[in-house]
């Protein structure tokens, strides 16, 4: 252990039952070793006479902390006469109130900040409650220096406001009423490494998320937020929380900003993807040119084509796109497309086998006209490519399989979705996501996490090379490709020891098929799939 760490104790709400968690503390601290503080927040102080009883014996000395303990103000205005001082004093030996509000810097660089109270309905503001001008300060004194970057340690009683957005949901809790839209706030500004919070009587601890945007600023560090239970609670939820922390101002950049596997998009940044989109009518302005191409797969298609250029009335004049420079092997309207491996077309998008599949049912998602990658689609597309996904998600999932997703958008003219089932017996999709970060590493390639909710669009442009990642539970990987690439690197994952276990079909050559043989499969596939496919309803 570095001699930066400090082994830290953090409680919820005491509620006036000192002697449970400072007993508690001992038996840690004999079987654990001594830590350096307890952060109680929540309510310290209980209201009855027992509490008032037990209290005078640690302020008398008679009984004592066995730990520098530091404590939040009150929460109600019974126990408000119990902090003499505002900004913060001595209770008794070894106890410590910290203030209304402020932020509490050791001598080992540790920075602690803290809001007391609950959030104010009215104004002025009682002494138990803070308002936005108390935050507004709080926010003030830190996040306004440039070389600010966060705080080690939050303590607030209330939760913030929707702190459960993109992350998990906890249970037992009312979700509309509970949370502080001010500490959100200050949550958000302040960065805090740990971010403790009480009064619910729940425990909950939040995945961590991100307090940057990826690949749009900076690497910052993750962010924790726990809840703690009240002290010797009769359901035995977990009150008392240990960690070890080094400060943030004796970190090593490269460590502190490091990303855990299972972390989220920053709960208080609202993406504009989460606005909920106006139904319409399908606008005409990008029909795609490629309609002009009638595909006769020997059977009743559900959706009309147009079989030449004449049609029953005048549309407006398609929007163009760009072209393929010279043949393109997956445009539907060019000859070079090899037909007999299609097995579904919709209106924008078409489904085709890979030709060298890693398996018999490995697909693609293709635009029917010529896009080189998923950021160059036009709505219509994208949208129609999700239908597919969700179709070819239940198709396999009645297979007992799961799917991954890859795109290599570097050497590649046409976007090709790359669709490979695996079967769920042979890996977990957690397993899938770790195969493809540790071999990334391996070979020194970038491959991040990016939140689920957000739209590859916003965090690449067109004509950026890239290579992406989709698992079937949503999560998404995403490497900016900036030199050389390995070509067969999604397949090379996916072939491994760790996956299917089939390294020497990592390169699609080796896994070529006679035409038949390629006909004999498609036409498997599209029987099977017919159920699942949304293109052939009336």
């Amino acid at each position: 252990m570095s001699e930066n760490t400090l082994r830290v104790l953090a409680c919820g709400d005491v509620y006036g039952k000192f002697d449970v968690i400072f007993n508690r503390v001992r038996q840690i601290q004999k079987k654990s070793g001594q830590f350096d503080l307890l952060l109680c927040v929540g309510s310290f102080f209980g209201t009855g006479p027992e509490s008032e009883a037990q209290w005078q014996e640690y302020k008398s000395g008679a009984k004592q902390a066995p730990i520098q303990t530091y404590v939040l103000g009150a929460n109600n205005q019974e126990t408000v006469k119990y902090f003499e001082d505002v900004e913060g004093c001595e209770l008794a030996h070894n106890i410590t109130y910290l203030g209304r509000k402020g932020v509490l810097t050791g001598t080992s660089g540790l920075q602690i900040a803290y809001l007391s109270g609950l959030q104010s309905s009215s104004e002025p503001a009682p002494s138990f409650c803070f308002a936005a001008n108390d935050v507004n300060s709080l926010k003030m004194s830190l996040a306004s220096n440039s070389k600010f970057k966060g705080v080690d340690i939050l303590l607030t009683s209330p939760w913030p406001k929707d702190v459960w957005i993109y992350g998990n949901t906890p249970t037992d809790v009312d979700m509309k009423t509970c949370g502080s839209a001010l500490v959100a706030s200050l949550a958000a500004s302040l960065k805090p490494r740990y971010h403790f919070s009480a009064l619910q009587g729940e425990n909950y601890e939040r995945l961590p998320y991100r307090n940057h945007v990826v690949l749009q600023e900076n690497a910052q560090h993750v962010s924790r937020f726990i809840a703690l239970a009240s002290v010797g609670n009769p359901g035995k939820k977990k009150y008392l929380y240990a960690f070890n922390i080094v400060p943030l101002t004796q970190m090593d950049s490269a460590e502190l900003v490091k990303q855990p596997l299972d972390v989220t998009e920053n709960p208080y940044r609202k993406s504009g993807k989460d606005a909920k989109k106006t139904p319409g009518t399908k606008a005409l302005e990008e029909d795609e040119p490629a309609q002009q191409f009638f595909y006769d797969l020997s059977r009743q298609q559900g959706k009309k084509r147009h079989s030449d250029g004449r049609g029953g009335h005048q549309t407006k004049q398609p929007k163009k796109h760009p072209q393929p420079t010279g043949p393109c092997w997956f445009c539907l309207a060019s000859p070079e497309v090899e037909k007999h491996l299609v097995v579904s077309i919709g209106e924008h998008c078409y489904v085709a086998l890979a030709k060298g599949g890693l398996t018999s049912d490995h697909i693609l998602i293709l635009p029917i006209g010529h896009y080189q990658a998923m950021v160059d689609l036009s709505s219509e597309v994208v949208e129609e490519c999700e239908k597919y996904k969700a179709s070819l998600k239940k198709f396999y999932k009645s297979k007992g399989k799961r799917y991954v997703m890859f795109e290599r958008n570097y050497r590649s003219q046409h976007l090709q979705l790359q669709v490979v089932p695996l079967p769920l017996s042979c890996c977990t999709t957690e397993d899938i996501k770790e195969s493809f970060i540790v071999q990334a590493q391996e070979q020194n390639i970038e491959l991040l996490e990016i939140p689920e909710h957000t739209d590859i669009k916003q965090i690449v442009q067109p004509g950026t090379p890239y290579f992406y990642v989709e698992l079937d539970n949503g999560e998404k990987l995403f490497h900016r490709i900036k030199k050389n690439f390995p070509l067969q690197f999604g397949r090379e994952v996916l072939a491994s020891e760790a996956i299917l276990n089939i390294p020497t079909r990592s390169d699609w050559k080796a896994c070529k098929l006679s035409k038949d043989e390629e006909e004999s499969q498609a036409m498997a596939f599209r029987k099977d799939f017919e159920p699942f496919d949304f293109s052939l309803e009336d």
